[in-house]
């Protein structure tokens, strides 16, 4: 099985596993999407994460954060996808649900929040939304 879009892949994963009340979640690691675990957990949204190593390309996994046995992850949306990529400038970077959620870009100065690029005032494209 070929995967198209390795991010989408880890959304879904996450957005499953978190729904099915499940504490941790296995996901193929890569350099891109640990960065996006360490955004995640930075901003509060899971508990943790650690690269777990095997012969191929390593394992990451993702220990899902609830509060009153409800998951802190209440939405996953990508929005850049690999037939259709979305990129902003620094002055129209998006807000998630009035603020309340956070948009992952991936920037020449590496995975921002929407908070982080706007304060750095860098562009980049728009991984994802999180709320």
């Amino acid at each position: 099985m070929s995967m198209t879009d390795p991010i989408a892949d880890m959304l879904t994963r996450i957005r499953n596993a978190s729904r099915a009340e499940h504490k941790i979640v296995d996901i193929p690691a890569s350099k891109l999407k640990t960065s996006i675990a360490r955004t995640l957990y930075n901003r509060g949204f899971i508990r943790g994460f650690r690269l777990i190593e095997d012969d191929k390309q390593g394992i990451l996994r993702v220990y899902l954060a609830y509060r009153n046995d409800q998951p802190l992850i209440v939405g996953l949306k990508r929005v850049s996808k690999p037939g259709c990529r979305v990129y902003t400038n620094a002055d129209s970077i998006p807000r998630v649900m009035g603020g309340k959620g956070i948009a992952v870009l991936t920037t020449p100065r590496g995975v921002l929040t929407d908070a982080e690029a706007r304060k750095q005032h860098v562009g980049g494209e728009v991984l994802l939304h999180v709320w």
